[in-house]
């Protein structure tokens, strides 16, 4: 197939790109090429600004495709630019949503394609919900060959999965086991996750690709693995070979104290407090086979001997590390008030 991903080189799209360059297919990845190193030798590289439109008609001309592949598509406006260039010049087009698109908190705690969207918590998730409703009113009136991809938590090599942590990412949450001191974990730990190994869905996902049972359809792929916070954080410590040292807080409590940059509303309330077990049987149905098969102990191990190895992953967060001794300290401070 001939596919262009807009992207390519981010924690969902590099395992994607990196699987259709194994299997032979004539890949185009348009960006601006920050990680282009990464890319293997027989994708065809275009770096432009996509929101160029004059530029990239030039680079792809009248270039048609098996499938166009919309990974950094967060606004109606930017999808509204995709219709512009695509139309009638791919047989699909799929476009990367989100699962924190889900009501929040949804009716039901298992969550299908058919769940409501809808998530006042977080701007972040309502625009893709714009996103995929403008997508699917032209496929209705026009035609427009749209498949919708909802991940959850995907994850690689680069970064630990963590619920709470800093605008930097998770190292400082590891520089805090490793150095004895107590993690912040939300609620009282016990709400379900799921995280996704890249490489597993990159297997889901290129199974969608030419698949005509996919057009004018919403899928999740997602992990069967279910694991409560307690469990992760822990996993991550066996890992890290030291003691786990949990905090707890409540959620609504770190969105109160927490600057408003790091949008805790949204990844907390609005995403990872929040129950939820994925029911990806629409996805095997289409995608016959497909099964995720990385348990997340396998896959925190990766992702922290990676981190360990690579110093330009240890990225320190000394405003975060503060922040977790104030928080703590202050409920310290009110449970001793009670006593």
């Amino acid at each position: 197939m001939k596919i262009l991903m807009i992207g390519g080189t981010g924690t969902i799209s590099s395992a994607i790109t990196r699987q259709l360059a194994q299997n032979g297919h004539d890949l185009w990845l348009l960006n601006r090429g920050n990680r282009k190193d990464e890319v293997p030798v027989n994708v065809r590289q275009i770096f432009t600004d996509i929101n160029d439109e004059a530029s990239v008609l030039d680079h792809i001309g009248s270039e048609s495709f098996d499938a166009v592949c919309e990974f950094i598509g967060f606004v109606p406006e930017q999808v509204e630019r995709d219709i512009r260039l695509f139309k009638g010049h791919t047989r699909q087009y799929v476009y990367i949503s989100s699962a924190s698109a889900y009501n929040k908190p949804a009716a039901n705690h298992v969550i299908t394609e058919g769940t409501t969207l809808a998530n006042p918590h977080w701007q972040y998730s309502r625009n893709k919900i714009a996103c995929e409703e403008l997508l699917m009113k032209e496929y209705r009136e026009q035609g427009f060959p749209v498949t919708i991809v909802r991940p959850s938590h995907t994850y690689c090599e680069r970064g630990v999965p963590t619920s709470v942590h800093g605008p930097k990412g998770s190292w400082q949450v590891l520089q805090r086991m490793m150095r004895g001191k107590p993690v912040i974990v939300q609620g009282d730990g016990t709400s379900l996750w799921t995280l996704t190994w890249n490489e597993d869905f990159a297997r889901g996902f290129i199974g969608l690709l030419g698949n005509p049972k996919a057009i004018g359809e919403s899928f999740q792929i997602i992990s069967d693995e279910s694991l409560t916070w307690n469990q992760i954080y822990q996993c991550i410590a066996n890992t890290l070979n030291v003691g786990f040292k949990p905090y707890h807080v409540a959620s609504d409590f770190l969105v109160s104290v927490a600057p408003k940059e790091w949008e805790y509303e949204g990844n907390l309330l609005g995403d990872k407090s929040q129950t939820v077990v994925f029911d990806c049987s629409k996805l095997k149905r289409v995608v016959p086979g497909f099964q995720a098969t990385t348990r997340f102990d396998e896959g925190v191990r990766r992702c922290v001997a990676y981190m360990l190895s690579h110093p330009e992953q240890q990225i320190e967060d000394p405003e975060f590390d503060i922040w977790c001794d104030q928080v703590i300290q202050a409920q310290k401070q009110i449970r001793k008030s009670f006593q």
